[in-house]
């Protein structure tokens, strides 16, 4: 005859119900007491349950139990082990007591943060390693996210250094060139987080912007003058190294120099300029901070607005023996 496991009503013991369903393997019977039971029973008690649930590959219903246990880290390793999703609410349920020791609460969110990392909850994430007090993991998670405005949000709360440079650097990947407001905020994060050398280069980045895409050699001039000035604070381990890129900052940044100077006197002085422009293109670094190919489009619009087209031709051809593979798309352009 099977025994009768029906629950006391008062609730003052679940212990003989229990001992019958588990004694008879009544599995349904074990489901039926095991929802009605609540915090108020011996944690053993439910530990045992939970292991039996465990046992017949009721994972949810295992962790729930280990949850009203209060046996968080347990529970959360069955969610890790048997891909049983974070929510929002089964995150709140794992995570300890307000009178919990401040170690066990620290250790208990960031393996909460772990796990909704790796099932790519990553706000989730972020939520519960903020709460363990690990802003850094908290924002690697945030990062993972891919959410730029919450990320530039939390690195302006944290006001970590690391945290500033970490979100500069994940701000660089992004079109900066066509978002100036996140042009602002790499400049403000790596100033804030002290990292001049990412900061410098990050002023060189802008300045070949404005080389390859603009040809405003005086916006990179700037830039690169800002890049200098980072270089020359910074403070890196590797003395000649660093000395090596102030120097070749140093030589960059003469170039433009020489060819901004040419095409400034160009309203006073034409032939001047002109013949700055020759100098300037035996520099045998040219390339290294002025594209030729600048150089002789300059020279070229110039002729080809005297009617000097033999000049102008000239210098295409030159143009085109220094530079094989460059198209004459620009020149032709000028010329027509």
């Amino acid at each position: 005859t099977k025994p009768s496991c029906y629950i006391n009503k008062s609730g003052t013991s679940w212990k003989k119900p229990l001992e019958l369903a588990f004694e008879h393997q009544q599995f349904t019977a074990l489901q039926h007491i095991t929802s009605n039971l609540d915090s108020s029973v011996e944690p053993e008690t439910l530990h045992t349950c939970a292991q039996f649930f465990l046992e017949h590959q009721q994972y949810s219903k295992a962790v729930d139990l280990l949850l009203l246990a209060k046996k968080y880290l347990e529970a959360l390793d069955i969610c890790i082990d048997k891909h049983i999703s974070i929510t929002e609410d089964l995150a709140e349920q794992i995570s300890p007591d307000k009178d919990a020791e401040p170690e066990y609460k620290k250790v208990l969110f960031e393996r909460i943060g772990e796990c909704c990392m790796l099932q790519g909850a990553y706000h989730l994430a972020t939520k519960k390693f903020t709460q363990a007090g690990n802003r850094v993991k908290a924002m690697r998670a945030l990062l993972k996210s891919g959410d730029t405005e919450k990320i530039i949000f939390f690195a302006g709360v944290s006001r970590q250094k690391e945290i500033y440079v970490m979100a500069a650097n994940y701000l660089q990947r992004l079109d900066w060139r066509k978002d100036p407001e996140i042009m602002k905020n790499i400049i403000t994060f790596y100033t804030k987080g002290r990292a001049l050398e990412s900061l410098s280069g990050f002023y060189d980045a802008c300045a070949q912007v404005e080389i390859d895409e603009y040809q405003n050699y005086e916006k990179a001039l700037g830039a690169l003058s800002e890049a200098l000035k980072c270089l020359n604070k910074a403070k890196m381990q590797d003395v000649s190294t660093q000395e090596a890129k102030i120097n070749f900052l140093k030589r960059r940044i003469a170039l433009l120099k020489k060819f901004v100077q040419a095409r400034r006197s160009y309203e006073e002085d034409v032939d001047e300029a002109m013949k700055q422009c020759l100098v300037l293109l035996e520099e045998p670094d040219l390339e290294t901070g002025v594209r030729s190919g600048d150089i002789y489009g300059f020279m070229i619009e110039h002729y080809a607005s005297t009617a000097d087209f033999q000049k102008a031709y000239h210098l295409v051809q030159e143009l085109t023996q220094r530079l094989p593979n460059a198209s004459l798309h620009t020149t032709l352009t000028i010329l027509c």
